[in-house]
């Protein structure tokens, strides 16, 4: 597959790949997400990668899953999207090297979902988190119900889930969304910064180190959140929701 929509460099033992479709504000359909696991599978097998820096071009992290493509989706076809991308961010999640969400502008919906399916999440000042998704007629698809609690706590996260609001960074870092939070300047300095500390330490350690912490942080259960997902297509409110969002109107939800 060639891959369009990911830029990719490696120095120092430390990949940094950057979602580049900043006209979309990088949102993510299945061909960025097949990019993306096509991606992930290489640098896993590769031994020179050391540690993982992913980040997005633009003034966007990921702004979300793209709606203009799953506007017209069934409950079949929003099951099979939603089981696809949790597919991708397991990956992401379950890899064997360290990987950093460098989260430097919109990490919303889907976007949210990629940073907290990494391991690390540093962000830029001028960053926005949240799973908007309830103004869609939806929720998040990507395992975002099962990895927001264990990161926030239950209460902190279905208020983010049934309001959809959208925080800023230093939110995001007091309820433990993000770890640490920087300037839009030096988000990528400190990142690779931290990455080449984690590339010079030894790679069995640190994978043995993180197969352990994630050991202790299952099950999830994420089949049922696709599951549900695909309902709200079903019922017809992803589609109202959606076209809403879409023309720049309020959705009618009686």
């Amino acid at each position: 597959m060639e891959i369009c929509h990911l830029k990719r460099k490696l120095e120092e033992g430390v990949l940094t790949i950057v979602i580049d479709r900043p006209a979309q504000l990088n949102a993510l359909n299945r061909e960025v997400l097949a990019e993306l696991d096509q991606v992930i599978d290489e640098a896993e097998k590769d031994a020179s990668v050391r540690a993982i820096i992913l980040t997005g071009e633009g003034k966007a992290f990921v702004a979300g899953a793209d709606i203009s493509a799953m506007v017209g989706m069934d409950g079949p076809q929003a099951l099979d999207f939603a089981n696809f991308g949790q597919k991708v961010f397991s990956k992401i999640e379950n890899l064997q090297k360290i990987i950093i969400a460098a989260i430097n502008g919109f990490a919303l919906g889907g976007g949210c979902e990629l940073a907290m399916a990494c391991d690390i999440r540093y962000a830029s000042e001028k960053a926005k988190l949240g799973q908007p998704e309830v103004n869609l007629g939806v929720v998040p698809g990507f395992a975002g119900t099962q990895r927001l609690p264990r990161l926030v706590g239950p209460g902190k996260a279905i208020e983010l889930l049934a309001t959809g609001n959208i925080i800023d960074a230093n939110q995001a870092l007091q309820m433990g969304l993000v770890d640490k939070v920087f300037s839009p300047e030096t988000l990528m300095e400190e990142s690779i910064r931290l990455a080449k500390t984690i590339a010079t330490k030894c790679p069995r350690a640190v994978s043995l180190n993180k197969k352990a912490l994630r050991s202790g942080l299952h099950p999830m259960n994420e089949k049922e959140e696709a599951a549900i997902f695909a309902r709200c297509f079903e019922s017809g409110d992803a589609k109202k929701g959606m076209e809403a969002f879409l023309n720049k109107t309020q959705a009618d939800w009686s």
